[in-house]
């Protein structure tokens, strides 16, 4: 039976329409970055809670018949899933732009497999260009595998942003050096500030804002920045060196946030909707779709109750309570 599409986007009580999901495949990773993942792990749920590959298809199905034309893959990390090529090749056969978020460990096992199913976007998550570093926030040592594969993907012209998560005190002297990597590389760099997520030991003075992310490149490189035009639903405020072959962007969902054109839903891997990243209300759509029940009505509700902004946290005093901030899944846990 052919799906009925909609040709409008999900609506919530604020007027934003929301026709991007994430759908995280697993909580597995083969790397365990501090801010990602509690020090102590998460216990990993039994196979048989987790969506399977079918019902991740039937599920996100439904997202594309209300209007959804975004899918990113999100995880943990996705490329572990024994199953993404049949996950893939699937939401490949809807109509929708598919992206990906990976740590680029085993994207060099996949790349003939992006190629035949059309997925270009890829975000890569690295947060230092220092193998010691790296291997201290990762708490491994696959620097140089992430930078081979990245030049591959680079090579088979890919359209790549790399996710850098800053903190004080760790690599925040980098913000320089990851910007001059834009220089012959035709890559974003997107500087995240670092947010509070279960279990990752948030601090506010550990976080580098928007603002002074920005005075460090204009000391550094004076009037050759560049502010790049933002469109309505982008995450990042965007800007670039004069001369330099990409360009760098601050996602500053701390203390900048950009709610008002938010178009984003998210999916965990046990099939439960998050209308917020910071929300910790959920809907089970994979226990309803397990039942045979019809999941429309149930994400049309979970969107249409979406807070203002940051699934009520509209302060930063309320933002840095963790009574409140912490009231919430690890960011493994979500998907990234």
């Amino acid at each position: 039976m052919a799906i009925a599409y909609s040709l409008m986007a999900l609506p919530d009580k604020h007027n934003r329409n929301h026709n991007y999901l994430r759908i995280s495949l697993t909580e597995k990773c083969n790397l365990r970055c501090a801010y990602c993942m509690p020090a102590e792990g998460i216990p990993l749920l039994p196979s048989a809670k987790l969506m399977q590959a079918d019902e991740v298809f039937a599920i996100a199905k439904t997202f594309v018949s209300l209007g959804v034309d975004k899918i990113r893959l999100t995880g943990g990390e996705p490329l572990v899933r024994k199953d993404f090529d049949v996950i893939l090749r699937n939401l490949a056969s809807l109509p929708v732009e598919l992206a990906i978020s990976t740590n680029g460990i085993l994207v060099d096992k996949h790349v003939a497999l992006f190629k035949e199913t059309g997925l270009q976007k890829i975000n890569l998550s690295i947060d230092s260009l220092q193998p010691e570093k790296f291997a201290q926030i990762t708490r491994r040592n696959d620097f140089e595998k992430v930078m081979r594969n990245l030049d591959l993907l680079l090579e088979n012209n890919f359209n790549i942003k790399l996710n850098v998560v800053l903190m004080r005190g760790f690599n925040e002297d980098e913000i320089i050096d990851f910007i001059n990597f834009t220089k012959t590389r035709k890559v974003a760099v997107r500087f995240i500030e670092f947010m509070p997520f279960g279990g990752n030991d948030w601090k506010a003075d550990k976080m580098l804002s928007l603002e002074e992310i920005l005075e460090k490149a204009k000391n550094a490189f004076g009037e050759k920045l560049i502010a790049l035009k933002n469109h309505e639903n982008d995450t990042a405020k965007n800007f670039k060196i004069s001369g330099y072959a990409g360009s760098w962007g601050v996602i500053s969902t701390v203390t900048s946030p950009f709610c008002a054109g938010c178009n984003r839903l998210r999916l965990t891997a046990d099939g439960k909707m998050k209308n917020c990243l910071f929300s910790n209300q959920e809907m089970d759509l994979l226990s309803a779709l397990r039942e045979n029940k019809p999941l429309e009505n149930l994400v049309k509700l979970a969107v249409y109750d979406k807070h203002a902004i940051r699934a009520g946290m509209d302060t930063p005093e309320k933002f840095a309570d963790k009574n409140l901030n912490q009231d919430n899944r690890s960011m493994i846990a979500i998907g990234g």
